[in-house]
């Protein structure tokens, strides 16, 4: 069944004069008090302008870090509310501090219909990660409707992501919708055959992903650090570079899936290696069968990144999660910069579906120009990866069942 079958959406509603409660996610990132990037903002425009064009009055809802449920002036959203009006171009943008009593009141009367208001960070009330169905319910009295478009949120259990839609009509925004249907898209029948490229350091903080995976998809392709704890496992001796020896048994299991599943699971073939990060005089590319005993594999090599991009003109659908190497050093970005300038040819070429996520993952091809070129682009962290570890989220499940 379609995760989404269920779900009431904000595209299909006439919401119209009413006090909307948006949940985003407003989670940026801050470097000496300047926000550094503004993808997340950008992304809630065309929520905005449909209740706007409507006439209602938005209240947008946001966590901001980890305050613990007290006050921290650090972690105010107060202290990004010229950055958050001027990205969303917006003429005003009201601010409320206390939404439980006058000033929410005041606010609400002061307002024209089109007009929007930033509520304080909600992770200043220790009610809000407890859940508690009480502080919700209060918490709703204000408005007429609840729309959640933070997706990137929704695989948390707490009161503006799931207590709130026992109180209020609750739809999906119009970003959470792209989302969800991105990530469905993967899966879908009609978008095969389908490959995965599933990077980062670590096999643990992957596992139940590839279990999940290797039963719906057609290629796998393992990258990163975690690769070289596939290469160990099937006695490849990887030198110096880092092996979850206890996960060996865990990925037999995957590899035993893969084959019933029809399935092919690619690992690399040749790897940059180094004695260090920060040795750029002993960088080798060498074959996996002969990494040197001082060294460790930081990348994948340019073999390895011909096999897959000859991969990219059979499937229809990629899905890219985690980086392919420690792209932050010099050059063991080389592969990131390959497969992405490649996927970007191809994906534009042949229009295939590319659904490309985590904040590595973006982080790494973000300065190369080409993420306009892919089909989707997810910042949602968290949630994206319990989707691709086939969980519904906690935000979908209290959407659907509104």
């Amino acid at each position: 069944m379609d995760k989404a079958l269920e779900i009431k959406f904000q595209k299909n509603t006439k919401i119209f004069k009413k006090n909307v409660l948006v949940r985003v996610d407003l989670n940026v990132p801050v470097i000496k008090g300047k926000i550094s990037d503004f993808t997340k903002i950008y992304s809630l425009r065309e929520t905005l302008l449909n209740l706007i064009k409507n006439k209602n009055k938005i209240f947008l809802l946001s966590h901001f870090g980890r305050p613990r449920g007290v006050f921290k002036k650090e972690l105010s959203l107060q202290n990004i509310i010229n950055e958050i009006q001027n990205s969303l171009k917006l003429n005003k943008l009201y601010f409320v501090k206390d939404y439980f009593g006058k000033e929410i009141e005041d606010t609400i009367k002061l307002m024209h219909t089109g007009e929007v208001c930033l509520l304080e960070n909600i992770r200043f009330h220790k009610e809000e990660e407890k859940n508690i169905e009480s502080f919700a319910e209060k918490f709703s009295y204000n408005f007429d409707v609840y729309i959640n478009d933070a997706f990137s949120a929704s695989h948390r259990s707490h009161a503006s992501i799931v207590g709130i839609t026992k109180f209020l009509p609750s739809y999906a925004g119009l970003m959470f919708e792209k989302e969800i249907n991105a990530l469905n898209s993967i899966l879908n029948k009609s978008n095969k055959p389908a490959l995965a490229i599933i990077g980062g350091s670590k096999v643990s903080t992957k596992i139940t992903i590839l279990e999940n995976l290797v039963k719906k998809l057609d290629y796998l392709v393992i990258a990163g650090g975690m690769a070289n704890t596939f290469l160990a496992s099937k006695s490849i001796d990887v030198g110096l570079s880092k092996v979850e020896e206890k996960y060996f048994n865990l990925i037999k299991n995957i590899e035993n899936n893969a084959l019933e599943s029809g399935c092919r699971i690619i690992l690399p073939t040749d790897v940059i290696t180094s004695k260090s990060l920060g040795d750029k005089n002993s960088v080798n590319e060498t074959l996996v069968e002969k990494i040197k005993k001082n060294h460790q594999a930081f990348d994948i090599g340019s073999q390895s990144c011909a096999e897959i991009i000859k991969l990219f003109s059979e499937v229809k659908t990629v899905l890219w999660n985690g980086p392919l190497g420690a792209f932050e050093y010099k050059p063991f970005d080389n592969s990131t910069k390959i497969i992405s300038t490649n996927l970007s040819l191809i994906s534009k070429k042949k229009q295939i579906n590319v659904v490309i996520g985590g904040g590595d993952t973006v982080s790494s091809i973000n300065n190369l120009g080409v993420i306009e070129d892919f089909t989707y682009v997810s910042t949602s962290g968290g949630a994206f990866l319990e989707w691709l570890e086939g969980k519904e989220l906690p935000g979908i499940y209290s959407l659907k069942h509104n």
